[in-house]
């Protein structure tokens, strides 16, 4: 299982990873949405960092100059625009992702002076937020449609599969950045989804194992469908691909001491371990590791290294762990240096250090992309033959990760269009002191 590793650096700050969305619960009433904003785009590192002169928004004569650079030179969109849809949560009970369409204007704004928009026409973005609700994010779509969008740009949200419904009747194509939701996966015809939901949770565990040279994954994992749905779909054949015995233990959320249930499986050899469930869920789990004498290798999600994991989690159980990630937030790369450039050029008060702006950052800067070749009339029809007829191509902000929309990227469905994840190795502080590239799908 080939892997690049790329020298992403952490920079001279103060980075204290957390969840974004600020998640108040683990069920919905709908299948796998009820973790769908935990575990969206196959995880993304999270960050929130401080450093001396940090502005939020307010942007020094140096650093605007340095934005400029990194912008590009002027290239601006001319002509009649471009409808493009977006639906993100917007701020919910459950989650806030408002900054999502901040983020997407200052990205529209940016592709249309520096990218010259699609096609060389701009880009005007028609915005709706689902807040969570099936019926609101059913009329996000009907009103897209309404609109005359001729594509459309998911964020994240526990209730996609409804805003994508009516798109997707009427022919209007959806690009994302990840889902797990199975309408949207065994879509062939219009779902472009940007990240492959396997290639972090089961891509990394066995491109670990395989690196270490374990013959054995034990998965623990929170039991809740939106957690086991790929653990028991996709999981058993890729493992098996890879050569490795797998084994799945299912947990319930909210078990606060897990020394019973780990004590057997430790003492019958679990080879390497990987943990997968909100923080709360894997600090039980590490610390039930820990309890139980497992010192052996631990894998795990971003979403389970937050402020109170490093609070909870003794620095030996946390040193060395690896962790999947979806974008290199935390370090000083050409990725977020972009990001920043973006956002302090074009919007104030966005919190960089969120994933949630990012992701919507990568999936219409992503979009943008996959249809640079288009010519002639701007249609549905001819959006489609544009993102499949795609070269391979850098996605933005992913920290080198490549995309190619020709439905051959993941033998999981023809509507994923990346491979590969970024993969973190933490320190003691549960901080990374490195990313990867891990350029394979699982077992591949």
């Amino acid at each position: 299982m080939a892997h690049t590793r790329v020298l992403l650096s952490r920079p001279n700050r103060r980075c204290a990873w957390r969840v974004t969305g600020r998640l108040s619960g683990l069920s919905r009433s709908s299948g796998l949405s009820g973790l769908v904003l935990m575990f969206a785009a196959t995880g993304g590192l999270l960050a929130a960092c401080g450093s001396d002169g940090d502005s939020n928004g307010s942007v020094s004569a140096a650093s605007a100059s340095a934005a400029a650079s990194i912008l590009g030179p002027s290239a601006p969109a001319t002509g009649a625009p471009v409808k493009i849809g977006i639906v993100s949560e917007g701020k919910s009970a459950v989650s806030d992702m408002s900054a999502q369409n901040t983020v997407a204007d200052a990205t529209a704004k940016w592709l249309n002076e520096h990218r010259t928009g699609i096609a060389g026409r701009p880009i005007e973005l028609i915005k709706c937020d689902a807040l969570g609700d099936p019926g609101k994010a059913t009329d996000c779509g009907n009103q897209l449609v309404e609109a005359g969008v001729v594509a459309a740009v998911f964020g994240e949200s526990a209730v996609m599969q409804d805003a994508w419904r009516p798109l997707h009747e009427a022919g209007i194509p959806v690009m994302l950045y990840g889902t797990t939701e199975p309408a949207l996966l065994a879509d062939k015809d219009s779902t472009f989804i940007l990240s492959d939901p396997s290639a972090g949770p089961i891509g990394l565990p066995i491109s670990v194992a395989k690196d270490k040279g374990y013959k054995k994954v034990t998965s623990i994992v929170i039991d809740v469908p939106a957690a086991l749905g790929l653990e028991t779909t996709v999981a058993p054949a890729k493992y098996k691909e890879a050569g490795l015995e797998h084994q799945l233990v299912r947990i319930p959320p909210g078990t606060a001491d897990m020394t019973p249930q780990l004590g057997p499986v430790v003492a019958d050899d679990p080879g390497m371990v990987f943990v997968l469930g909100n923080d709360s869920f894997c600090i039980s789990a590490f610390n039930g590791l820990r309890a139980v004498g497992y010192t052996g290798q631990v894998t795990s999600i971003a979403q389970c290294i937050t402020d109170a994991t490093r609070t909870a989690v003794p620095g030996d159980v946390l040193n060395g762990m690896e962790i999947t990630a979806s974008a290199p937030i935390g370090t000083d790369n050409p990725s977020t240096q972009l990001y920043q450039a973006v956002v302090d050029t074009y919007s104030k008060g966005v919190d960089t250090s969120q994933i949630g702006g990012m992701s919507m950052f990568t999936a219409l800067a992503g979009f943008q992309v996959a249809v640079a070749k288009i010519s002639g009339e701007i249609t549905p029809a001819t959006i489609i033959s544009a993102v499949r007829a795609m070269p391979e191509a850098e996605l933005p902000g992913s920290g080198g990760l490549k995309f190619q929309c020709d439905g051959k990227a993941s033998p999981l469905s023809s509507a994923i269009c990346g491979h590969g994840s970024l993969a973190a190795t933490l320190d003691a502080n549960g901080q990374p002191r490195s990313y990867e590239v891990v350029d394979a799908t699982a077992g591949g």
